[in-house]
Order: C-alpha cells, then sequence, then structure tokens
C-alpha cells in the first residue's frame, strides 16, 4: 500500500494535474491581435512590434522612460475631500475609489515627479488612463498647480502627459472647475518664463482636451492617438453625417493644424530633450542691433576697393 500512494499516486496525479503558468507572459495587441510576450514589449516601450500599435502605460512606466537614470522622485500631491457630493451609481464613490487604487496601485489618476532630461530640470504630470479612465477631479487640479508650483519653484520646465477620458462624473461640477484651475497652472508657468510641453496620449478627450492639454507653447501627440473633446460616435450621432477617415486622430490634427508634432514614443525622450534644449539653454548672441564692428572683425573683401 505504500508503494502504491508514495509512487504509482504521485506518478498518475502528475500526468493529469494541469501545470500552473504564470500570468501575463503574453499580451495581445488591441489592433492587430498579435500576441507580445512581455519582455518583448517592455523593451519596445509598450509599442507593438508588429503593427506600431502604442498600447497604454501608467506613470511609472513614463517617468522611467522619460527621466535620467535615477534622477527623478515623486511628489507627494496635497490630500482633497473623498466623495464630496456623496455620489452613488451601481455603487459607490468611495468603493470604485478603493477598486482602483488596489488595482493600479496608485491613489489618484494622476501623478507628479521631478528630475532631469538630459541634465536639465523639469516637473512632469503624467495621467493614468487605468485609474477610471484618467478622469479629471479635483485631485487633478491640485497635482496641476502642484507641478506648476514646483516647476517656478525649481525653474523647470513642465511636461504633462494626458490619457483621459474626461471629466469625473461622480464629483459634478466640482470636476469641471478643474479646467479654469488647470489653465490658471499652466499661466503660471507662462508667467516665469519657463516651458510648458503637453504630450496627448491615446485617448485625449474631454475636459483635459478643453482645458491644459492644448495650451502647450508645444503640442506633441503619439501616432494614432485619439484627441478631441467629444467621441467621434458622439459627433457623428449629433450632425447625422459619415465623418473624414481618421477623424480626430493625431495625424488628421497634423493636417489641420491643430497640433505641431506627431512622435512615436521611442522618439518622444529625444524630441523632448531637443526642444527643451533649444528653449533653455542659452546660445551664442551675434552682436545686438546698433552695435559699431570694428574693421578688424570682418574679412576684407577680395580685389580693389571700389
Amino acid at each position: 500500500m505504500s508503494w502504491l500512494s508514495n509512487f504509482v499516486r504521485p506518478r498518475i496525479q502528475a500526468l493529469v494535474s494541469k501545470r500552473e503558468t504564470p500570468e501575463n507572459l503574453w499580451l495581445t495587441c488591441g489592433e492587430c491581435s498579435q500576441m507580445i510576450f512581455h519582455r518583448d514589449l517592455e523593451t519596445n516601450l509598450h509599442v507593438c512590434p508588429h503593427c506600431g500599435h502604442h498600447l497604454r502605460v501608467g506613470p511609472n512606466q513614463r517617468f522611467a522612460a522619460l527621466f535620467d537614470p535615477d534622477s527623478f522622485q515623486r511628489i507627494e500631491l496635497q490630500g482633497v475631500p473623498v466623495d464630496p457630493l456623496k455620489f452613488k451609481d451601481e455603487k459607490r464613490y468611495v468603493d470604485r475609489l478603493r477598486e482602483n487604487r488596489q488595482k493600479t496601485g496608485e491613489d489618484e489618476a494622476i501623478a507628479v515627479a521631478h528630475g532631469t532630461m538630459d541634465g536639465l530640470a523639469v516637473v512632469v504630470a503624467c495621467q493614468n488612463f487605468a485609474f477610471m479612465g484618467g478622469s479629471m477631479g479635483l485631485a487633478t487640479g491640485e497635482a496641476m498647480l502642484a507641478a506648476a508650483r514646483l516647476a517656478v519653484l525649481q525653474e523647470a520646465s513642465l511636461i504633462t502627459i494626458s490619457a483621459t477620458g474626461g471629466a469625473r462624473m461622480q464629483e459634478g461640477i466640482l470636476s469641471l472647475m478643474q479646467m479654469p484651475r488647470t489653465a490658471i497652472a499652466v499661466a503660471q508657468v507662462r508667467e516665469a518664463g519657463l516651458p510648458y510641453l503637453s504630450v496627448l496620449s491615446d485617448p485625449t478627450t474631454g475636459g483635459v482636451t478643453a482645458s491644459f492639454a492644448m495650451l502647450g507653447d508645444i503640442t506633441i501627440a503619439e501616432p494614432r492617438a485619439l484627441i478631441g473633446f467629444a467621441g467621434p460616435r458622439v459627433i457623428q450621432n449629433t450632425i447625422r453625417e459619415t465623418l473624414p477617415e481618421g477623424f480626430q486622430r493625431a495625424e488628421y490634427l497634423l493636417d489641420h493644424g491643430m497640433i505641431d508634432m506627431v512622435v512615436p514614443r521611442k522618439e518622444l525622450r529625444e524630441t523632448l530633450i531637443r526642444l527643451l534644449d533649444m528653449l533653455r539653454r542659452p546660445r551664442a548672441q551675434g552682436p545686438a542691433a546698433g552695435a559699431v564692428i570694428a574693421p578688424t572683425d570682418v574679412l576684407a573683401p577680395e580685389g580693389p576697393t571700389p
């Protein structure tokens, strides 16, 4: 009996039992449906190697990809009232917040960090679409004001990375009030003579598009990012007309002068550094207007003097 229980039974169980396989080793591209190994996806900055589709990423991946190695530090955002309207739909708002905090490991739909990019001081505010669709609530307004104040204090450039479905309905009118508050934050940076660059990822819609996302000195979008106020389906149902091909995509907006650049994620850091370098680093300047130039400073022309 011991032979059967100690040898035969374990061998039989090993044959019929399912082997445990680690989860999330393979991910499916939402555009081409190809399977991608998770390490290949991380190496490629979460861009599909088959079709170039830019998958959505959170603040941790964004900060690691943009800042100089080991140079950035997150800031702790000031707390805001939780559930100020005591809102409840299918479930209570406080329960939704708790679930999203457990799912993402983030306290809110936006995170702020400061550090350097190629030695240049920057403050980056990044939205997280995985947290309630990156919706803009009281916390977004506080985060933008904190980022702006820090940028002014450190004489740093401000960069925002938008990824949002718009205002947070659970906070009602308080959410809409964050549109002028974020615009004020941008104005504070601008008044200090500091650059503000806006990066639009997929999707950037609603009140964020109508406020700080489109106020950048330079506005950059990732390829094929959906950018607009209302969604294309809402617009089409409202005007009852067929929308143009690629409507509200980054390339369409670039062609119509709504944004300045469309930059793949692999080139985003280098592009931002190049822009900040032109805006922030001092340049050797020529003689001021009206300055007298000595004859020795100019090469004599060839041939006889007239």
